[in-house]
C-alpha cells in the first residue's frame, strides 16, 4: 500500500504536483478516475491518505464525469479509515453554490443577493426585488461555464421563453444580483490546511472565467485576463479561513469581491480544487506546491502514527 492516493480526473492539471512529490520522494499512487470503480464491500482504501482531485469543471470534457461518482467513493473510503484530503463534506459544497452561499452566509459573511430555484421557469419570479443586471448561474459550474447575464427582467423572460437560460446538472439554478466589483478585479484567496496560503488579484475584463492556473491559461478561446499577488486586510484572511473551516476544505480557495455600489466584501464562490498560479516563481516569489507537499508529508505521518 502506497502512503498517498490521487484521484484525479484531468490528465495535465496536476503535473507539477506530481513533479513536486516525486522530487520529494512520496510513495504514492496517480488513480486516475476514468476507468476506475470500486467494490462497497471492499474495506481497503488505497492508502492511509487520499487526496481529492476531482474538478467541478470535469461535465465539461466528458459527459460521464466523475463528480457524483467521487462523493460515492470518497464516502467509502472515508468510512473504511482512510484520511481524506478534501474528503465528503468538502466534495458536497464544492459541487453546489448554493450551498456554498449558504455556508458564508451562516458565518454572517456578505454574499451577492441571491435566489435559488430548480426549474428555469421560475427564474423570472425569482429575479422580483433583486437589482439588474442579474446573472443566472448553474449550481455546478467551472471556469465561468453556466453563468449568463441579464440587463433586464424582459431579457430574462425571453431567455427563459426561448430556452437559452443556463443549465446545471443537478437541476439547481441561481438568481444572483450582478456585483459591480471595485478596481475590476475579484481576490482569490488560497488556503492550506485552513490557513491562508496567498492571495491574488484576477481582473477578467469582464469574463466570468477566472481561473488562473496554467492549464486555463493557454485553453483555446480563453480571454486574457490580469494576475497580480496582493495582500488582503487581516478581515478578509479570517473570513476565508472561517469559510473553508466550515466547508471541510484541507486545500483551496475562496473568492471575494467588494462591491463599487456600498464597499461590502461579497464572497461568492468557494473552490476545493485548486491548481494554484501559472508561473509562480515569477508571481509569488516561491512554489506553492512545495507547501503542499510539506503538509501532505505532516498528514501522512499523522495518519500512519
Amino acid at each position: 500500500m502506497a502512503d498517498l492516493a490521487i484521484l484525479y480526473e484531468h490528465p495535465a492539471w496536476f503535473t507539477p504536483l506530481f513533479a513536486a512529490m516525486d522530487r520529494r520522494g512520496i510513495d504514492y499512487v496517480a488513480m486516475a478516475a476514468d476507468g476506475h470503480g470500486f467494490d462497497p464491500a471492499d474495506p481497503v482504501p488505497p492508502a492511509p491518505v487520499v487526496f481529492n482531485r476531482i474538478a467541478m469543471s470535469s461535465f465539461l470534457r466528458q459527459p460521464e464525469h466523475p463528480i457524483f461518482y467521487a462523493q460515492a467513493l470518497m464516502a467509502h473510503w472515508a468510512a473504511q479509515g482512510a484520511r481524506i484530503v478534501n474528503g465528503p463534506a468538502a466534495l458536497a459544497v464544492d459541487a453546489s453554490k448554493a450551498r456554498q452561499l449558504s455556508v458564508i452566509a451562516g458565518l454572517g459573511l456578505g454574499i451577492p443577493a441571491t435566489r435559488i430555484v430548480h426549474r428555469a421557469a421560475d427564474l423570472v419570479a425569482a429575479s422580483e426585488g433583486l437589482r439588474f443586471p442579474i446573472v443566472v448561474k448553474a449550481n455546478i459550474g467551472g471556469s465561468g461555464a453556466g453563468i449568463v447575464r441579464y440587463d433586464d427582467v424582459a431579457a430574462l423572460a425571453a431567455s427563459v421563453a426561448d430556452g437559452t437560460t443556463p443549465d446545471s446538472i443537478d437541476r439547481v439554478l441561481m438568481v444572483q444580483e450582478y456585483t459591480p466589483v471595485r478596481g475590476g478585479a475579484i481576490t482569490r484567496i488560497e488556503t492550506l490546511g485552513g490557513k491562508y496560503l496567498y492571495a491574488l488579484g484576477v481582473d477578467g475584463g469582464g469574463s466570468f472565467d477566472l481561473c488562473p492556473a496554467d492549464v486555463c491559461l493557454v485553453a483555446p478561446g480563453k480571454a486574457s485576463i490580469a494576475i497580480a499577488r496582493v495582500e488582503p486586510d487581516a478581515a478578509l484572511i479570517d473570513a476565508a479561513e472561517r469559510i473553508v473551516q466550515a466547508a471541510g476544505i484541507d486545500v483551496g480557495g475562496v473568492e471575494v469581491m467588494i462591491d463599487d455600489r456600498d464597499g461590502t466584501a461579497r464572497f461568492y464562490d468557494i473552490n476545493a480544487l485548486s491548481n494554484f498560479v501559472a508561473d509562480p516563481l515569477s508571481v509569488l516569489g516561491w512554489d506553492p506546491h512545495e507547501r503542499l507537499v510539506d503538509w501532505l508529508e505532516t498528514t501522512i505521518a499523522e495518519a500512519k502514527a
